[in-house]
């Protein structure tokens, strides 16, 4: 077996790779985290230990996601405005049109723009009870996210995110429909998309020239998960649809009780993932923190991130 520093040499040896190759270039890139609303005392502690590690890197935004079936509503708007009110962050909200009535949305996207919000991630949503549950959009709601970015550009002047499956919506029956939803959701007055997190790379970059080749010309933004629980992933990526490479099972196998290597694995992996990238020409990440700073801080300043100075 190998031993627990051989594993740690071989885990460091891509993360110092993708620093020599941010070394060598002039622009650090563009950074967006992504945060949850917490649900105790404690995780509101966490939380704000991320926030304010993550801050002083000045990313271009964060959001702060919703909960299936807009369980996490209140808690979202909470945490949205004490970003807005207490930090240097341009916050941007979650929102989805599950469970709720086209009036009730309208009234919540026009409270964000009065309280300051100028940016909205425009999401259908999961259904109420558990992700990869069957989705029946409500007689007196948004039947689906095109609506939802349309109802938001006609209130007001969003930024308007939205979703993007690189490996195929998980309700979708084909790539060539997710880009077709792709382009009405732009015409509808969407600004800017943000995938999945994913780990085939050739495959993202395949996904992207067809949207590119379809017309589409907003940023995308990848999506990156510092993947340190194997299991925690597996049981995550099943209901979003997200395949997960062979090879990805073989670096963490045997590694359960080495908590230090998983890590250094997870930095290792995700700092390689968006060196490949910026060698492709992308520039800007968006970070699933999963309420956790400290290895999504060394993998920004692997890629060439720095604190900004007053």
């Amino acid at each position: 077996m190998m031993s627990a520093v051989a594993r740690l040499s071989t885990a460091l040896g891509p993360v110092a790779r993708a620093s020599q190759r941010q070394a060598e270039k002039a622009d650090a890139p563009n950074l967006s985290f992504e945060f949850s609303p917490p649900r105790t005392p404690d995780s509101e502690e966490s939380l704000w230990v991320a926030i304010r590690r993550l801050e002083p890197l000045a990313p271009e935004f964060v959001s702060v996601t919703y909960g299936a079936g807009g369980s996490t509503r209140e808690r979202t708007h909470r945490t949205v405005r004490r970003i807005l009110e207490e930090t240097t962050l341009k916050p941007a909200a979650h929102l989805t049109c599950v469970d709720a009535a086209r009036g009730e949305v309208d009234e919540v996207v026009r409270d964000y723009w009065d309280a300051g919000i100028r940016h909205l991630v425009a999401l259908r949503g999961d259904p109420p009870g558990a992700l990869g549950g069957v989705y029946q959009p409500r007689a007196d709601g948004y039947a689906n996210a095109t609506e939802l970015v349309a109802a938001i550009a006609r209130i007001a002047p969003f930024e308007i995110s939205v979703g993007l499956y690189p490996q195929k919506h998980p309700e979708s029956p084909s790539i060539a429909h997710d880009i077709d939803v792709l382009k009405a959701k732009v015409d509808a007055g969407a600004t800017r998309a943000i995938t999945q997190f994913f780990f085939d790379v050739d495959g993202f970059l395949r996904f992207v020239d067809q949207v590119r080749k379809a017309g589409v010309t907003i940023p995308i933004l990848p999506g990156v998960m510092p993947v340190t629980n194997y299991k925690a992933l597996v049981r995550m990526a099943g209901p979003c649809g997200i395949v997960l490479p062979d090879w990805l099972a073989t670096l963490f196998e045997g590694l359960d009780e080495d908590p230090d290597t998983r890590r250094l694995v997870a930095s290792s992996l995700a700092a390689e993932t968006c060196a490949r990238l910026q060698e492709e020409g992308f520039s800007d990440f968006h970070f699933y923190t999963l309420n956790r700073a400290d290895l999504v801080y060394a993998i920004c300043r692997v890629l060439g991130a720095r604190e900004a100075r007053a």
